[in-house]
């Protein structure tokens, strides 16, 4: 099973909101952690996140482990909120262009955040690099708007 992004999908992932991913260890113990950026690929049927290294050693492991990774995209001034689902395509550094997009990203983040009252010192202050680019084929993806919708497949004009 396989998705493909819409661009209007790919934009409010690619934009300075909330990203968080989630793993899961041998036992199925969960792990999760925040990301510091995304990046759609090949045409929105891809994905890459950014963890920073000196927080992501146990999702890096899960990661190695079984491959399944759900990405959850949130902006907090309305709660519009998706999750995509995965298996990891490849683990590797961060190299000058994904610095590029995640500093990018959390400056972003920092206009977001500041529209709910987080000063942005404290967005710039969060730990960035190095950081892992994780790529992923996206599988599923879910809505996770507060509402009836909540936790149906997105469909529609989101995904083809």
């Amino acid at each position: 099973m396989s998705a493909t992004l819409s661009p209007e999908v790919a934009s409010f992932l690619e934009s300075g909101i909330s990203v968080l991913v989630g793993t899961r260890d041998p036992r199925l113990v969960p792990e999760a952690m925040r990301a510091v950026g995304a990046r759609v690929e090949a045409g929105g049927a891809e994905l890459t996140v950014f963890l920073p290294a000196a927080t992501a050693a146990r999702t890096v492991a899960n990661l190695e482990d079984n491959g399944r990774i759900a990405v959850c995209f949130s902006r907090p001034i309305d709660h519009r909120s998706l999750q995509v689902k995965g298996r990891v395509l490849s683990i590797r550094d961060g190299d000058a262009a994904d610095r590029a997009v995640i500093d990018r990203y959390l400056e972003a983040l920092a206009g977001t955040w500041q529209e709910i009252g987080v000063p942005p010192t404290v967005v710039r202050r969060v730990t960035r690099w190095p950081a892992h680019a994780i790529r992923l084929c996206i599988e599923e993806v879910f809505v996770q708007t507060p509402g009836p919708g909540a936790g149906a497949p997105l469909a529609g004009e989101g995904v083809r």
